[in-house]
């Protein structure tokens, strides 16, 4: 496991990042976790600037949490930005959304985000969706496949991706 690697929460709403703070306490997950509240900040972090630009006090993360409806730039506008970046190929984005729109998943699909999680409402179904993101993200040896959660909540892995499981983290 790659427990000391951060996870970066896009999520602009205050009770939402509290009850998810909560969700990975709840869930025994050990990684740092580091919230910022709009695109722009997303941005500016993964790329060092502004506020962020110490590493060692803002390290990269091994996981990216991103929601869809954020001001000043939206998860699209994060995703494109993200994937256009090199270093970034290999870092799993998983976003996690209220948004139960099937355009929406099929469109962050093709932009290459990794997974599709509607938020659950549940806290306990919370505990359980963040766990397994996480062990699907970034537990070591992992083979977990891109995946599409059908609104219903089933699981449906996603064929045509060239490699079913996560690429390595640089």
């Amino acid at each position: 496991m790659l427990d000391k690697l951060p996870i970066l929460i896009a999520e602009d709403n205050k009770n939402d990042v509290a009850l998810m703070r909560r969700a990975f306490v709840e869930a025994g997950i050990p990684n740092p976790l580091i919230v910022v509240r709009n695109g722009r900040e997303v941005i500016e972090y993964l790329a060092g600037q502004g506020d962020y630009a110490e590493r060692a006090k803002y390290p990269l993360p091994g996981l990216m949490l991103l929601d869809l409806k954020m001001p000043w730039m939206d998860g699209f506008d994060v995703l494109s930005w993200v994937r256009g970046q090199p270093q970034f190929a290999g870092l799993p984005v998983v976003l996690l959304t209220s948004s139960k729109l099937r355009p929406e998943e099929v469109q962050s699909r093709l932009m290459g985000v990794y997974d599709y999680r509607v938020k659950p409402h549940d806290f306990a179904e919370l505990v359980s969706l963040l766990a397994d993101v996480r062990k699907c993200w970034l537990d070591e040896g992992s083979n977990c496949s891109r995946r599409i959660v059908e609104v219903s909540g089933r699981d449906q892995s996603t064929n045509g991706h060239s490699g079913n499981s996560r690429p390595p983290l640089d």
